[in-house]
């Protein structure tokens, strides 16, 4: 491995450029957008285990993220598993999508366990597990949610899980009909999640209230049964 380019992404001496698949590490500067807290000590970590090492690359069903990037699991010749890594010293959260979620319920086990300890990014206001009612702070950025059911609903097959009495206005988990089907599969009947508490992550965008669309279910936790 040749250089490091942020926490999540390396370049290897053939020149492929390697996002690191399925978690989200603290961002860098990028123009007039400041740093995410810890993105020098996630950058740091990834340089100390991967600089001057072989690697290995295990790919999601999706070898390339839009920008053309490599997209895999890295794993150093000695066995260290830089995602499980960065997520188990708090340097990374979870971030998967519905072809790139190889590994995640490890990977969700790992960052329980770190978010428990607060070790990490799980010290920093920044990375907390919001709360349903605070998120109309959070639109067009991803976040992790976590709340009870108010309301669990199906109309015209799309699914809604409403963390409030008024739709309109609160926040709300939505799964198309094919991914509700897709969850179906995996045995989570959405429309029986009233009342049961959730943590869900994604992209939080506005429609009527803040809104993020569950697209895979690896991206909700179910927290009671």
């Amino acid at each position: 491995m040749s250089a490091i380019r942020d926490g999540g992404t390396i370049d290897l001496e053939d020149g492929t450029t390697v996002r690191l698949a399925g978690i989200q590490t603290p961002e860098p500067a990028r123009g007039d957008r400041p740093a995410w807290p810890l993105a020098t000590e996630a950058a740091t970590a990834v340089g100390h285990a991967l600089l001057g090492n072989d690697v290995t690359l295990w790919h999601p069903e999706d070898r390339e993220d839009r920008w053309g990037r490599s997209l895999a699991h890295v794993v150093r010749d000695d066995g260290l598993w830089m995602q499980g890594t960065l997520l188990m010293t708090g340097l990374a959260r979870v971030y998967t999508q519905p072809r790139t979620a190889t590994g995640a319920r490890l990977m969700l086990d790992l960052e329980r366990t770190a978010r428990a300890a607060r070790s990490g990014i799980w010290r920093e206001r920044f990375y907390r597990v919001r709360n349903p009612a605070e998120t109309w702070g959070d639109l067009d950025s991803v976040q992790v949610v976590e709340g009870r059911v108010v309301d669990a609903a199906v109309v015209r097959g799309t699914a809604y899980l409403n963390f409030g009495p008024d739709w309109r206005r609160d926040f709300t988990f939505r799964a198309r009909p094919d991914v509700r089907q897709v969850f179906a599969r995996a045995g989570i009947d959405l429309a029986d999640l009233t009342g049961r508490r959730v943590r869900g992550r994604g992209w939080v965008f506005p429609l009527n209230g803040p809104m993020i669309d569950l697209t895979h279910p690896e991206g909700l936790e179910v927290l009671e049964e």
